[in-house]
């Protein structure tokens, strides 16, 4: 690819794009995770630092990142950043952030009208952001071809029904009617639960506990397995410490039974894990000795 903030890699028969929105430093490990083990962040400092770690300032490094999917004919697009000047109360970076995610896209050869499926792993800002786009003062689904695929937990959690993921955050009702919302009032909706097969590559899976509909996207292509892991993890670190939450785990102990159950998997049947927010190269393998796991190669984009 041209476009250093998109990198390409082929599974099976399905091609996956890598967009990046924002790579760099975001919050202190202490305050991103809840109860870090710092002397294990220190302890693995030569590999975590560039790319996961600033020792220096002890903030965490991520990325904000969305993949496309080109897969049985059909452009699917998973999850979709945090949109452009969105009002997020409380959510410090992402408040009115600025954002130009759409002209990604098109640098990597993706048009708005070419989407056919957009999935959001769950409802937090950072995932569903640019859902949405400005028309004249009215939000309006940004991909109008698309089908949007909600995790109705999340969809019952964070809207009105829940009082907007029960009124904890006030930047929750904003993200709501900005960008769930109007996909409800164009039709463009559907909501899920437990699994959904997108096509015969695709499948959705429930891994609750980041959020109630927190999910994860499975491909199978020939001999290729991955796992689009979402915010099951947000760190490397995790596949070390698989009980290292992170603050915004609304269900901490379902958090960790879902992590443990995505890295066996992975590590069992040999599948990429790709979460959303690690730095680098973004997708790696992983290994397990007993209960343990442990880094494998990292794949190469």
């Amino acid at each position: 690819m041209t476009n250093e903030n998109a990198q390409r890699m082929i599974l099976g028969d399905v091609e996956v794009l890598r967009i990046v929105e924002y790579h760099g430093p975001f919050l202190p490990i202490s305050d991103f995770f809840a109860g870090p083990d710092t002397e294990a962040w220190k302890a693995n400092q030569d590999w975590l630092a560039p790319d996961h770690w600033e020792p220096g300032t002890g903030h965490m490094v991520c990325a904000l990142q969305s993949w496309v999917l080109r897969s049985g004919g059909r452009t699917v697009l998973v999850d979709t950043g945090v949109g452009h000047d969105r009002e997020r109360p409380g959510l410090g970076t992402f408040h009115r952030a600025p954002s130009d995610f759409l002209d990604l896209l098109a640098r990597a050869g993706v048009r708005p009208q070419d989407v056919d499926v957009v999935v959001n792993t769950h409802l937090h800002a950072d995932h569903v952001g640019w859902n949405t786009v400005d028309a004249d003062g009215q939000w309006v689904p940004a991909f109008p071809n698309a089908r949007y695929l909600i995790p109705a937990a999340d969809d019952f959690h964070f809207g009105p029904d829940n009082a907007y993921g029960g009124g904890v955050q006030e930047a929750a009702r904003f993200i709501y009617e900005d960008s769930i919302a109007p996909i409800h009032r164009a039709g463009q909706a559907v909501l899920w639960d437990g699994h959904h097969r997108i096509d015969d590559h695709l499948t959705l899976e429930s891994a609750p506990g980041h959020t109630p509909g927190s999910a994860v996207l499975r491909l199978a292509s020939g001999g290729d397995r991955a796992v689009f892991a979402g915010d099951v993890l947000h760190s490397p670190m995790q596949i070390l410490d698989p009980c290292l939450n992170s603050a915004a785990c609304l269900d901490r102990a379902q958090a960790k039974a879902s992590r443990i159950r995505i890295l066996e998997r992975a590590a069992d049947e040999r599948e990429l894990l790709i979460p959303a927010h690690f730095g680098g190269p973004g997708a790696l393998e992983v290994r397990r000795t007993g209960t343990t796991f442990a880094l494998g190669p990292w794949a190469a984009t």
